[in-house]
């Protein structure tokens, strides 16, 4: 691709692409690529001046070799997982835009009489839901808007009319706005992201097939981990189904021949073939996000507030001008209370705080589902951390093998590769990966292998009965013996490490030490956050206590829960709440989702496993912790925005409707003041939040 340097500073370059024109499609196809580049911190692709601002680390040479080899044909594959807001936050912008201008041409071009017509015709919409809510008897912030608007014109003061009926439409437009933009970051983060599956053919072949192929009829193979593409009835095989991104249940549903299987839900246990009934577009699922569009779940409780607290001011604002009307004998007076109008400045302010709330949370590549989960961050007291994949790198290893029983260790490293390599799952693979690393060739030698899901694996060898797993499933649950003379070293088993036990024929015979070393920034993010007024930190992991208590001492958590089973952190994070605490989980895998669903707010790592995304409040990248500080940090900002909103409006038009009393203005410079600082109000709340700066600090402290 060919460019030119328009400017550049350390670390940042502002390039001029040689396209006469670029589309938005392209546009995101480019930025999603160098978005992938390990040298981006920053990127933003304008397509309608071709122009590219990038940030960047390492060397400038790289970037500009990178860039010089680009073309559209190399990142095609890209296309399928594009996800980007740019058509729809187009779509408003030129709304907006176009209201806008439409208003200032008609302001100061038009006629007098042509002005008074179109504010008349404006004001229609408006005088209709006035009547409507007096027909009902509704006191509501209509009828208010209404008799405003209405009486304005009755004094031919179109000017005022036009203004207020102005202000509410661009406030219906973002409120829809922002709207539209929670939905569409929920429609990813619960989206499918399914490019292929397995199809059983009639034949009984298994085919690698792209979704857009699979049609109505066709056979599909499902295993453990696997999300659900379609609609199907289960042909054959058992499956432990979890269905929370659909009902809210977090418990797994069994689902045997016939039964049915929706679109978007997730394998547990087992696997299975189904039939496909029908395919995504017309999916339960697809129905599932349509139903959300028509619901009040993403609105804040900021912006519901707001609605409430314009309806409960419109009884106050009618008594100030019946009370101003009675004391003065003063018609104007009177007026000049019902021309503020509070609904205009909170309907607006507030959606337009949470929209550039959220959209800072993209910069940052922290998705969120709802504004309403940013307000019950700001509230959280207490945050608590999966350990493996959350707060380590989830890249284990061996570190070393213990024998016990007499054994010896390459035999057991043998064998516990034997049994792991059926059961792909992060510890799994470190001990096949180290077994393959010594040259230890392990042929099937034992029976058939049952896993037991956040236990363990057993099985039968020469007769005898094999285990491995965690403490809890090796001693408590099977009741495994160490031998008397082990019993030393066991004592002394390093308590940096994880641990899988080995038992044969009911004694310990090896103990894997696995090593998941710590996240660099962990410790920090924890002492972070706690300045920040998260007063609990809590660590949950399935390692024993020894292991837990060493790795908590170095993270500086405020307390930490061991040998946990899924249940038990759902069961830990529903007392929390009962006592009283908000509380956030932050977890990646799919033990996680019942303790994710159990929380108030459950953040899922991008990178982790499917069914954690799908149920999860917010998701951030993972690739590094201090995001959770910029949610906090943003998150705060918002509330602090929104608390300011509400006393500057509440303040400054009760100041106008106290001076219109006393005669000081008229209303139609009651009304002027009220519209000049409604659109003041507005502006401010779509500027970033000042917490920022904070975070740009936070950051290059990091690197530091």
């Amino acid at each position: 691709m060919k460019a030119k340097i328009l400017h550049e500073s350390r670390g940042r370059m502002r390039l001029q692409l040689a396209m006469k024109r670029m589309s938005m499609e392209e546009a995101d196809l480019l930025e999603t690529w160098l978005r992938q580049q390990s040298w981006v911190k920053a990127v933003t692709v304008h397509d309608r001046t071709c122009c590219v601002i990038l940030h960047y680390t390492g060397s400038r040479n790289v970037v500009i070799h990178a860039i010089g080899g680009f073309s559209w044909k190399k990142v095609e594959d890209l296309k399928e997982g594009i996800y980007s807001t740019r058509k729809l936050d187009r779509e408003f912008q030129e709304r907006l835009a176009s209201k806008i201008l439409k208003k200032i041409v008609i302001q100061t071009m038009m006629p007098a009489p042509f002005r008074a017509v179109q504010a008349s015709i404006h004001a229609i919409p408006f005088l209709k839901q006035g009547m409507k809510c007096m027909w009902r008897r509704q006191m509501k912030v209509e009828l208010l808007d209404g008799i405003s608007i209405g009486i304005s014109i009755l004094r031919r003061d179109f000017r005022t009319a036009g203004m207020v009926s102005f202000l509410l439409e661009i406030g219906d437009l973002l409120e829809e706005w922002t709207r539209k933009r929670s939905i569409e970051n929920l429609a990813h983060c619960m989206s499918l992201n399914v490019d292929r599956v397995w199809i059983r053919t009639a034949q009984g072949e298994e085919v690698l097939t792209p979704i857009s192929n699979v049609h109505q009829g066709e056979h599909v193979i499902v295993r453990m981990g696997d999300l659900i593409p379609a609609d199907g009835v289960v042909v054959e095989g058992e499956l432990m189904v979890n269905q929370s991104s659909l009902t809210g249940e977090s418990i797994p549903v069994p689902k045997r021949m016939g039964g049915v299987l929706y679109a978007g839900t997730v394998v547990e246990e087992g696997e299975g073939v189904f039939e496909v009934r029908h395919t995504s577009g017309n999916s339960r699922y697809a129905k599932i996000v349509s139903m959300i569009e028509e619901s009040q779940q993403l609105k804040s409780e900021a912006e519901s507030h707001a609605e409430n607290l314009a309806d409960k001011l419109v009884p106050y604002t009618f008594a100030g001008s019946i009370l101003g009307l009675l004391l003065t004998r003063n018609v104007t007076r009177a007026l000049s209370v019902l021309m503020v109008d509070f609904s205009c400045a909170l309907k607006l302010a507030m959606p337009l705080a949470v929209l550039s709330a959220m959209r800072e949370a993209g910069k940052h590549h922290i998705t969120v589902k709802g504004g309403k989960f940013l307000e019950q961050v700001a509230k959280a007291d207490t945050i608590v951390f999966d350990k493996t994949g959350t707060l380590t790198y989830a890249c284990p290893k061996v570190a070393k093998v213990i024998p016990f029983d007499g054994r010896d260790s390459e035999e057991m490293l043998r064998l516990a590769a034997c049994m792991e390599e059926h059961f792909p799952h992060s510890l799994a693979n470190a001990v096949v990966e180290e077994a393959k690393n010594r040259g230890l060739e392990h042929e099937e030698f034992h029976t058939k292998v049952e896993y037991l899901v956040a236990h363990g694996i057993t099985s039968t060898v020469n007769g005898e009965c094999v285990q491995i797993g965690s403490a809890h499933f090796i001693f408590e649950d099977e009741g495994c013996q160490i031998a008397e003379e082990d019993k030393e070293t066991f004592e002394q088993l390093p308590l940096e490490y994880s641990h899988l036990y080995l038992a044969i024929g009911g004694k310990l015979v090896a103990v894997i030490c696995i090593s998941d070393p710590l996240r660099n920034e962990a410790a920090q993010v924890i002492r972070t956050l706690r300045s920040y007024g998260m007063k609990h930190t809590v660590m949950l992991t399935g390692d024993n206590h020894r292991t837990a208590q060493a790795i908590a001492k170095q993270l500086g958590v405020d307390d930490f829960r061991a040998d946990v089973l899924p249940e038990d952190k759902a069961d830990y994070i529903s007392k929390l709440r009962k006592d009283g605490h908000t509380v956030i989980m932050v977890g990646d895998g799919i033990n996680d989702s019942p303790a994710l669903s159990a929380a108030d707010v459950g953040i899922a790592i991008n990178h982790g496993a499917a069914l954690a995304k799908q149920i999860s409040d917010i998701t951030i990248s993972g690739d590094n912790l201090w995001e959770l500080v910029e949610l906090r940090l943003i998150a705060n900002g918002l509330i602090d925005r929104l608390n300011k909103n509400y006393r500057f409006v509440i303040g400054f038009n009760g100041m106008l409707i106290l001076l219109g009393l006393l005669g000081v203005i008229s209303p139609t410079t009651s009304a002027t003041f009220h519209n000049v600082s409604t659109l003041g109000i507005s502006l401010h709340s779509m500027t970033a939040l000042p917490e920022e700066r904070e975070i740009e600090q936070l950051q290059k402290d990091t690197v530091s």
